[in-house]
């Protein structure tokens, strides 16, 4: 439903500096594979200490009667797949992937998070990333991903984020309800459990049809809190899929009623460059429909920002200008006269 009065203003207006020394000049940088060191003292080998042979010798022990066989071979196949592309290649061609998806819903939790380490690890591959779908691990992950240790969440985020590069997997992904557990450690995760969700999310919500799930799950909530803290260290991935929720119209309706349109606004005040661009591209989106949500973007006092952003740089200008074109103008039969220009900018 449209929200035609001004939302509420939660805490989120009390913090104006969007200042992050944590994030990295890429929003969403290459996700990161096993977090861990030396497991149990298995990591005094090197990689030449294990032959072709004795990798399928510990892919058989995988299905292994013996608890204490298969875990240690879990964890050998995870270690060998850590940090060597080929090692990755050579134990996913040697049948690895079947036994170890098969431990993705193992009831010992230390199985469960070797097991999804290991296709962690596997999957950043992109030659692996097909056999892995293929095996079933989607519905694994999710599973682990909804009900596994904090370790395991955050490592079976990160699988699916691989998987979820390949469009093709994007609906499957979402089909198998990968969207409300993921926005679930967005929200309750821990700090580095946020942003493996955030960076699942921004590769899942690129696919228009997934957005509507993600707001009905309460994505919008989350990510303006995140916007809104810059100790989060996420200001700018926050932004960024919020971006994305914004292409529907569920998503702009959601934001408004959340409270967003004054955390945007402050980030167009106080943030740097990138993350003024992204709430001017926000702004837009916001904007491009509704005469109510353009009177309440020139209430939170909108326009001064744009106009200096507009002059102070040249990637802006345009759009810029055209938003405080609009903001500017009266409504003729509820329509602004340039939200058809307004309309082919945001797109």
């Amino acid at each position: 439903m449209m929200m035609t009065g001004s939302p509420p203003e939660s805490h989120r207006r009390m913090s104006r500096s969007y200042s992050e020394t944590t994030d990295s000049t890429a929003p969403f940088s290459e996700c990161r594979s096993d977090r861990t060191g030396d497991l149990d003292g298995l990591l005094v080998c090197s990689d030449d200490d294990f032959s072709d042979e004795m990798v399928r010798g510990f892919i058989l022990d995988l299905e292994s009667p013996s608890v204490e066989s298969q875990l240690r071979a879990v964890m050998v196949l995870r270690f060998l797949a850590k940090n060597s592309t080929e090692n990755r290649l050579r134990i996913a061609r040697a049948g690895a992937v079947a036994p170890l998806v098969a431990l993705l819903s193992h009831p010992d939790p230390q199985m469960q998070e070797h097991g999804v380490t290991a296709i962690l690890n596997l999957s950043l591959c992109d030659e692996n990333k097909a056999p892995i779908a293929a095996a079933g691990a989607v519905c694994h992950l999710v599973r682990a991903l909804r009900a596994g240790t904090p370790a395991v969440r955050e490592n079976a985020a990160s699988a699916l984020f691989r998987l979820a590069q390949l469009d093709d997997l994007r609906a499957v992904l979402a089909g198998s309800g990968a969207i409300p557990p993921l926005v679930a450690l967005l929200e309750t995760g821990s700090p580095r459990g946020k942003k493996d969700a955030a960076t699942a999310l921004y590769v899942l919500l690129a696919t228009k049809d997934n957005v509507a799930p993600a707001v009905e799950a309460g994505v919008v909530h989350p990510l303006l809190d995140l916007m809104a803290d810059p100790k989060s260290g996420m200001v700018d991935k926050a932004a960024f899929v919020l971006l994305s929720v914004l292409a529907t119209s569920e998503g702009r309706a959601a934001t408004v009623d959340e409270g967003g349109v004054p955390v945007l606004v402050d980030m167009l005040e106080t943030g740097r460059g990138k993350q003024k661009k992204v709430a001017m591209l926000s702004l837009l989106q916001i904007c491009q429909e509704s005469d109510a949500h353009r009177r309440l973007v020139v209430r939170e006092g909108a326009i001064p920002p744009l106009i200096a952003l507009s002059q102070s740089s040249r990637d802006c200008e345009k759009k810029a200008e055209a938003l405080v074109e609009l903001l500017r103008q009266p409504t003729e039969n509820g329509v602004s006269r340039t939200c058809g220009q307004l309309e082919t900018m945001v797109t």
